[in-house]
């Protein structure tokens, strides 16, 4: 009952889940990578042991994520199996007050009660889960939330996203090693951000400065705790 849609066949709410996922892992890798990265190369200049530690830092930071990623999108994903039981329920005990929900929801956005009333007992004779579910919890019954989908989203975005900062220290030598590094950042913390932005109708432009914004602030912290050290 409660299987997975194939890909042509999710919501738009399901593919943003795992969009939202891989950006989100995307922008943690790149920040915790090149973080670990300029701590340990404040630390010292052994080029091994900095390209160990990112390293070591990317598949923590893409575990973690992919991980992290899974526990909450399952806890989602069970939370709403308790309501689909509990709305089954409720059609089978009290089935006037569901009528009743459907009903309001309808009066709440102009439609006459008389009209709103038609139009609940109609719908709850045809689709009476489904209607529920989605009035009551923009729920659609059969699209659920994949936790796998978000997770493996999350763990090769982390990944591909440490591999910038990860790629240009141990490529480029010589004294543009870390201005290349920052470069390196600074271009994919603004293309997540720009993606982030796009995929929630937000402001592109800001999006983009704030993400840029952090990654230096992040780079900055973290060189200064390395050269303490």
């Amino acid at each position: 009952m409660f299987k997975q849609k194939n890909t042509k066949e999710m919501t738009i709410d399901e593919r943003l889940n795992s969009i939202r996922a891989g950006v989100l892992g995307a922008n943690d890798g790149i920040l915790t990578v090149v973080g670990v990265l300029f701590s340990v190369a404040a630390a010292t200049t052994n080029q091994f042991a900095i390209f160990i530690a990112g390293l070591a830092d990317l598949l923590a930071c893409a575990l973690s994520m992919s991980s992290g990623e899974y526990a909450s999108v399952s806890s989602q994903l069970d939370s709403e199996k308790v309501v689909v039981q509990k709305e089954k329920k409720l059609l089978k005990d009290d089935f006037d007050s569901q009528i009743q929900t459907v009903k309001d929801f309808y009066v709440e956005r102009g439609v006459t009660e008389n009209t709103a009333y038609k139009i609940a007992k109609e719908l709850l004779a045809k689709k009476p889960l489904e209607t529920v579910l989605s009035v009551k919890y923009d729920i659609t019954l059969g699209h659920y939330m994949n936790p796998w989908s978000a997770a493996w989203s999350s763990l090769f975005s982390a990944a591909i996203g440490g591999v910038f900062p990860l790629a240009t220290l141990i490529l480029v030598t010589g004294k543009y090693q870390f201005i290349a590094t920052i470069a390196s950042t600074v271009v994919a913390v603004a293309l997540t951000g720009f993606i982030s932005a796009r995929i929630s109708n937000g402001l592109v432009k800001r999006a983009i400065i704030r993400n840029i914004i952090i990654g230096l602030v992040t780079v900055a912290i973290h060189f200064g705790i390395g050269k303490m050290f």
